[in-house]
């Protein structure tokens, strides 16, 4: 168990310095980081666990898990605890988000993630349960996502 927990460290602690070069990071790499952050997860009401990796544009990794509340509309979702994250650490650019969970079938964001997602402009989406994976593009899953928002151009 100690030397799971060391691994899961490792994962959510290396942080690729500033004036390092981009690592290339794969569909699968991503995939497995955001199963490793799913198992974080703090679901006691619902004991659906959820789990995100997003790429930075720099190459760098951020994760995030659901934290429910018992007052379900303050819960994070993965998505948006894995942004909240990169934004704390000044990132603003990315090229990708994973969201794993055991379902049926691939799991897809929220609406209220989708459009977090389309505040910071991620492109692509790849969507996961333990067999199969999916990947779309942000403008597939939240058409006009900034349309008839105040006036803000796509």
């Amino acid at each position: 168990m100690l030397d799971q927990n060391m691994a899961l460290r490792k994962v959510f602690h290396s942080r690729m310095p500033v004036n390092a070069l981009p690592i290339r990071m794969n569909h699968n790499d991503l995939v497995n980081q955001a199963w490793a952050a799913r198992d974080h997860a703090y679901a006691p009401y619902s004991n659906f666990q959820v789990g995100a990796a997003l790429l930075a544009a720099d190459g760098r990794v951020f994760l995030g898990c659901n934290v429910e509340n018992i007052s379900y509309g303050l819960t994070n979702c993965a998505e948006r605890v894995a942004i909240g994250a990169a934004v704390a650490a000044g990132v603003r650019k990315f090229t990708s988000v994973v969201v794993v969970a055991d379902t049926g079938v691939p799991i897809s964001p929220c609406g209220a993630c989708r459009q977090v997602l389309a505040e910071f402009g991620i492109p692509v989406v790849i969507m996961a349960n333990r067999s199969e994976s999916l990947e779309m593009s942000l403008s597939d899953l939240l058409p006009r996502a900034s349309s008839g928002i105040l006036d803000r151009p796509e």
